[in-house]
């Protein structure tokens, strides 16, 4: 078997580069394949959710639920440039245990804090593992083509004309700090899921949405043409003017939006509208987020040493996606692939710390370990490595037409029977709604007895 091959080139590897540094050839794919074990190693060290008493899919405090998502969809692009199935059975009981009563990963112990972009990275999660031929569930779960387009459906559903002439916000419930915000990254991962189930599924209905929503990004100014192609955090409603604006920026802003348009190029055919978009993306990357364009890192946060527990994960969602468009916007390779080539090593330099020897920091640059731990920096330093990776295993993502296997249901997540999705829907949905006045409702039963709020 390929997974039996793949580890023992793995322990052969260990041997010769020893256990206490993940040292990187960007050009071997042993090299890669061998940086990916020891990184992703490290994401599972931080994984308790099949002990007594925890929660399967979750990753513990202080991580968030949307950070277990995006840290499952390194798992996933790990078997599949690896062939390695170690972790397989954990990453599906992990992806098919959050996806909810409805299945569209709206499950009841994160809703009273979920927020679109948390509820989107479930969903990309689930569009990687169709798109990467994850092995499928039982015939009686939920697969994972259809929890992508439940996520789409339900975040569609919430797209508001009322304020800001559209956009989602950051925030789906009312009572959530942030609902008066409409921000990049939820709008950004709703763009590239669209984008990628056009691509997918080749029904127009998906890629309509994703033009819909880079015209309403573009015309509120939250991407900057004028200022390289910019793209600032968010807006606060009812208006989204640019004084409302915060524009500090961040990798996964950049990657999310420069990731929908390679998927968008692909998916017409090499429009020069999209392939100018992507390469006006992936130039602004170049500037804004790699040191002398050399090494990936998070100017916001980095240099002063800043990053949250969140935010040290950003860069790795920027690799991803500059993977995903140098394997379907191919122009753009030669350049990609140069960025992540330093942007690995440079990684693999800096998971030389802690007790194991090869724990991975935070700011790359530095070339060594800076001290810094923690699931942010496993995963972006997996994500590059990975990313870099990928070049070795050109025939993913696939589609329904080149290989995906994946089961889909385009009316997923909105309780339709008919064929008809109800993506085309610009209100939010009763569900959303129902379920916001039911939690609100006992908050404030909580609140009025004096007692705390204990997540289910």
């Amino acid at each position: 078997m390929l997974s039996t091959l793949v580890t023992s080139l793995l322990a052969a590897t260990s041997v010769l580069t020893g256990v206490n540094a993940v040292t990187i050839d960007a050009s071997s794919q042993s090299s890669l394949t061998n940086g990916s074990y020891q990184t992703v190693k490290g994401i599972m060290n931080y994984y308790h959710g099949d002990d007594i008493g925890e929660t399967p899919g979750l990753f513990p405090a202080p991580a968030y639920w949307w950070e277990s998502g995006a840290a499952w969809n390194t798992l996933i692009e790990y078997y599949a440039y690896t062939g390695d199935d170690r972790w397989n059975n954990q990453t599906m009981k992990s992806l098919l245990f959050q996806v909810g009563p409805d299945d569209d990963y709206m499950p009841l112990n994160q809703t009273t804090s979920e927020g679109n972009d948390d509820h989107g990275f479930w969903g990309i999660a689930a569009m990687s593992a169709a798109e990467n031929n994850f092995p499928n569930p039982a015939s009686d779960e939920p697969q994972w083509l259809a929890l992508a387009q439940a996520t789409f459906n339900r975040m569609a559903s919430r797209w508001d004309d009322e304020n800001c002439n559209g956009g989602l916000r950051w925030q789906i419930f009312q009572f959530n700090n942030g609902y008066k915000y409409k921000n990049s990254i939820s709008n950004g991962v709703f763009f590239n899921l669209a984008a990628r189930l056009a691509r997918y599924t080749g029904n127009q209905t998906y890629a309509d949405w994703a033009q819909k929503t880079w015209d309403w990004t573009v015309d509120i100014g939250l991407i900057n043409k004028t200022n390289h192609w910019a793209i600032y955090d968010g807006a606060n409603v009812p208006n989204c003017t640019t004084d409302t604006f915060d524009t500090i920026q961040w990798t996964y802003n950049n990657g999310m939006y420069l990731g929908g348009a390679a998927f968008m190029y692909n998916y017409t055919n090499g429009n020069s509208t999209w392939k100018s978009h992507t390469q006006s993306l992936l130039d602004s990357a170049q500037l804004f987020f790699f040191v002398n364009s050399t090494v990936l890192y998070e100017p916001a946060c980095e240099p002063s040493a800043t990053c949250d527990y969140d935010q040290t994960s950003f860069k790795g969602y920027l690799s991803q996606q500059l993977n995903y468009a140098a394997k379907v916007a191919p122009f753009t390779a030669d350049q990609v692939h140069t960025l992540l080539a330093s942007s690995a090593e440079a990684a693999g330099l800096s998971c030389s710390g802690g007790t194991d020897g090869i724990t991975c920091g935070n700011r790359w640059y530095e070339y060594t370990w800076d001290g810094d731990y923690g699931l942010g920096e496993q995963i972006s330093a997996a994500d590059v490595v990975l990313a870099s990776l990928s070049r070795f295993a050109p025939e993913y993502p696939v589609t329904a037409n080149t290989g995906g296997t994946s089961a889909g249901d385009p009316s997923a997540g909105t309780n339709d029977d008919s064929s008809t999705s109800a993506a085309t829907s610009t209100t939010a949905s009763t569900k959303d709604k129902a379920l916001g006045g039911l939690l609100t409702v006992v908050l404030s039963l909580g609140v009025l007895a004096g007692g705390g709020w204990l997540a289910i």
